[in-house]
């Protein structure tokens, strides 16, 4: 598939080496955002957690907040030229990512569960210039607010839904900060779109490895 034919192109140089079912899915997410938009994501989300647990999905968000946090890790120390006003916001969202790492490894131990290990990543061009790093920070945070919309419906446990309600709507205010950042409409849509299903996976399984 021609990255022209891509939604989001810039996902496909994400690297993400990993062999749980979590970051399986991680991988699969991306791809879904890569090939259709984040919209896509949020159908394959809840049809690859369908057979799994509060604490499956919760390694799963984990898995997603670990790569986020890596990348805007990275972001801070890779991207030249960045300017005051984007590193101090860069900044910020790593230590939102960073808590939201922390938080989710508590749930998980609360339920019960065990933590999975953070998945080994590679963000491609995305720091090469602050414009790219803005654009895939973009693509990301819409991803994974749709990723958590996606998982919401398989949440059993109320006070775990609720904690998964808090972290998103603060991904889904990153996503509006990054957008004003770049000149954009912080909120161009009343609802986030969706697609079939079987579509979205049959589009992303070239890029799904196990």
């Amino acid at each position: 598939m021609r990255d022209q034919e891509l939604a989001a192109p810039e996902l496909v140089d994400i690297r993400i080496e990993g062999f749980t079912r979590s970051a399986f899915l991680v991988r699969g997410a991306v791809a879904a955002g890569a090939v259709y938009g984040a919209g896509a994501v949020s159908p394959f989300v809840s049809r690859a957690l369908a057979q799994g647990g509060d604490v499956d999905i919760l390694n799963f968000a984990l898995t997603l907040e670990y790569l986020e946090a890596a990348f805007y890790t990275q972001a801070v120390k890779k991207v030249s030229g960045m300017s005051s006003g984007v590193k101090t916001l860069a900044t910020e969202l790593r230590d939102n990512e960073t808590e939201h790492v922390d938080a989710l490894k508590a749930a998980i131990e609360s339920a019960g569960g065990k933590a999975v290990k953070a998945p080994g990543v590679d963000f491609g061009k995305a720091f090469s210039s602050e414009k790219s790093f803005l654009k895939l920070a973009q693509t990301l945070e819409d991803t994974g607010v749709s990723a958590y919309n996606g998982a919401a419906p398989g949440i059993e446990s109320t006070d775990i839904l609720a904690a998964a309600g808090s972290i998103v709507q603060i991904e889904a205010r990153h996503a509006a900060l990054i957008r004003l950042e770049r000149g954009e409409n912080p909120a161009p849509d009343a609802f986030d779109p969706s697609l079939d299903m079987q579509a979205v996976l049959d589009a992303v399984k070239p890029f799904v490895k196990a």
